[in-house]
Parts: C-alpha cells; structure tokens; sequence
C-alpha cells in the first residue's frame, strides 16, 4: 500500500483493471456519502426543537401540541344557532296575519266590557215622543267617548308590543299589517259589545216606562262608527281608528328605534371569544430516535 496505490489489493500497474466489488452486506461509498448524517441541535435546545421548527410555522411537535388551534380560532360560540332562517313559505305567512288578526279581534270582547264599566250611562226621562236627555247639556256621552278613545290606544300600544316580541320572525311589514288589521277589527267588536250592556233593560223601559219615569241609557258612542262601502265593506271612522293609530305608530318606532337592521336579534361581535372553547390539551412531544435506528432519507 502506498500513497500512489490506496488499493493494497491492486497492483499499480494494473490501472485500466477496476475494483473489486465490495462484500456483501456493505453499502456502496457513493451511497453512504450522499445521505447527509443528522445534524446535531444547537445547546440548548432539545429534539425537533431549534431554528429550522420555527422556520415554518404550523409543523414539528408545536404544531401538533393545539391540533387546529388556528381553525378553531374563527367558530364562534353557538354560530349554528345565530344561522339564517329558512326562506319564508307565503302560506305561512298568510297565515300568520290571519292568525293575529283573529287573536286581536277576540281580544275585542274584553275591551268591549272594560269600556261599558268604566263610561258612565247617561240619565233619560220617558217622554210621550221618547226618551229625550234629563239634563240640557249631558257630559256623560262626552265621558264614553272619551274612555273609549283612551282604551283604544292603550290596546293598540299593547298590541303591537305583543306581536313585536311573539311573532319576532315576521317583524316588519308583516307584523305590521298584522298589528293594524287586528286593532281594526278588535274597534268595532268592543264598540258593540260594550254598547249592548244593559242596552236590553233601556229597551224594555223605553217601551213599558209611563212618561215622566227617569231611567239611564248605557254607553255609546257619538264620535265614531261604521260605514258600508257598496253595502259590502265596513269602513270603520272617527274614534274606532285610534287603536289602529296606536299600533301602527308603536309599531314603528319600535322597528326604528331597533338595534339590528334586520330587527331580529343578530350576534353581539363584543360576546365573540377568539379561543375555542373546546381546545384539546397538548399532546407529549415524539420521543427521540434512538443512537442506533436507522433515519429514513430525506429529500
């Protein structure tokens, strides 16, 4: 073996011979060469830890430490309950409306009987013409008239704070439409369920009475009533809108004076958390290879 010959199997003259094959079980020495060996961690830091894990961020053992932390970052807490809601049906809808203004035109009756206690009757004397008023200038029809108007708002104010809250998915025009058709309906309902209390007893002394007998008539109204238009269409007029004034103007500003343009209820940004809420816990770190195995190639 000399510097000229490294070979000590081969003779130096023999140049143009090639080597001998390795032994079995030998790897060839431009294979062992090209696989780099593993480079050693900088003090301090551990397996898989250094540098080159921060270099891309979301691999090595920190990225498996919070499993889809950053994809939980966005989901927000019960954003499958603030979805859309579905599109509205029209017979749904339709019936919606019917519905609260058939509630509201019940509701009529009530009011009705509310006004008949609360007006006072007004004293008549029997005449041999009729009836006529025992005082010249009664203030009690300007009394019912007035109670009436009262409790007419008031049921209208109610009635649209009732459908604004119940029916919370149709506010809007819908619920509006509602509101005003129901207190229309309810008007005329508790005008003559009201005006009919004690009105048989009036009849009966009205008919049987001797003149000069003094009895009372019971509440009516004088500033307000029904037309028929063709004969068909009721057109109710003077005090039996003021209930459907005062569900349309409460109604209105409650949609105006709404916090959600949608005047539904939509998520608060400020009650949003950025961590979820079911975060995994860390997992342990990979172990390291041991000083024997063997690392898979790179590349």
């Amino acid at each position: 073996m000399s510097p000229d010959n490294p070979d000590p199997e081969r003779h130096v003259d023999d140049a143009d011979r090639s080597a001998p094959p390795p032994p079995s079980g030998a790897a060839p020495a431009e294979s062992v060469s090209a696989v780099p060996p593993p480079a050693a961690p900088p003090p301090g830091f551990g397996p898989g830890e250094g540098p080159a894990s921060a270099a891309y961020p979301g691999e090595g053992p920190a990225a498996a430490a919070y499993p889809g932390e950053g994809l939980a970052a966005t989901a927000y807490p019960g954003e499958g309950e603030l979805a859309p809601d579905e599109p509205r049906r029209p017979l749904r809808t339709v019936a919606t409306v019917l519905g609260a203004v058939l509630a509201l035109a019940v509701l009529g009756g009530p009011l009705g009987l509310l006004w008949a206690v609360l007006a006072p009757d007004t004293p008549v004397l029997k005449t041999a013409e009729g009836a006529i008023y025992a005082e010249p200038q009664p203030e009690q029809p300007i009394a019912a008239d007035g109670w009436f108007s009262l409790l007419g708002l008031a049921f209208g104010v109610l009635a649209a704070l009732a459908l604004w809250f119940l029916l919370r998915r149709w506010r809007g025009p819908v619920g509006l439409l509602g509101a005003v058709l129901g207190t229309l309906a309810a008007a005329p309902v508790a005008w003559q369920v009201g005006r009919r209390v004690g009105l048989a007893t009036f009849d009966r002394l009205l008919d049987s009475a001797p003149a000069g007998q003094a009895f009372t008539k019971p509440a009516d109204l004088r500033a307000g009533g029904v037309d028929w238009l063709l004969g068909v269409v009721p057109v109710p007029h003077g005090n039996l809108l003021l209930p459907a004034f005062g569900a349309a103007v409460t109604y209105t500003l409650l949609a105006g004076w709404s916090r959600w343009p949608g005047l539904r209820p939509e998520p608060d940004p400020a009650a949003f958390s950025w961590v979820s809420a079911g975060t995994p816990a860390p997992t342990a770190a990979p172990e390291p290879p041991a000083p024997g195995a063997a690392e898979p190639p790179r590349g």
